[in-house]
């Protein structure tokens, strides 16, 4: 896609399918082999209707464009990102 000068502008990126936030942090804390310990806080007045309380990355442009990769499932990304960056310190 990179090498064809035609196709550009930008694209959402992931799997097509709705995840939850809750799914994401669950991923994060199986990966990093620890007992879930998610907290729950109120979204503040002023967030209401400004929060994205669902996600789902539209790919349909990335595919017409000739993207055929398959991508990581939220929970080999989040292994991935744990094992490879966080735990080899590679932000520091």
């Amino acid at each position: 896609m990179m090498k064809n000068e035609k196709i550009n502008g930008m694209f959402n990126v992931g799997t097509g399918e709705a995840r939850s936030y809750n799914d994401l942090a669950r991923s994060v804390f199986e990966a990093m082999n620890l007992k879930e310990n998610i907290k729950y806080i109120d979204v503040p007045e002023e967030l209401k209707e400004k929060y994205q309380y669902h996600t789902q990355a539209d790919i349909t442009k990335l595919r017409k464009a000739g993207y055929k990769k398959k991508f990581y499932t939220l929970e080999e990304g989040a292994k991935d990102y744990v094992c490879e960056y966080l735990e080899k310190n590679r932000f520091t």
